[in-house]
């Protein structure tokens, strides 16, 4: 099936679940990741829950240091 991952298609088997996801584009777990599913924030508890459907839009946030 496929989904948007920052707007960009993604191929993934079925079923998958947000950390699945993460592991597949290897961002397993890492500290300063946001994830929002069709515009909705998905806290990183419901990560291994969350299961992805056809036509799902995807948004990966990662949190940079700066100033």
């Amino acid at each position: 099936m496929t989904i948007l991952v920052n707007a960009l298609p993604e191929t993934i088997d079925q079923p998958c679940r947000v950390s699945d996801l993460l592991r597949k584009i290897n961002l397993t777990y890492k500290q300063g990741i946001a994830v929002a599913l069709n515009n909705e924030v998905i806290p990183r508890k419901d990560w291994e829950l969350q299961e992805l459907k056809e036509n799902d839009k995807i948004t990966i946030i990662k949190a940079t240091q700066g100033g």
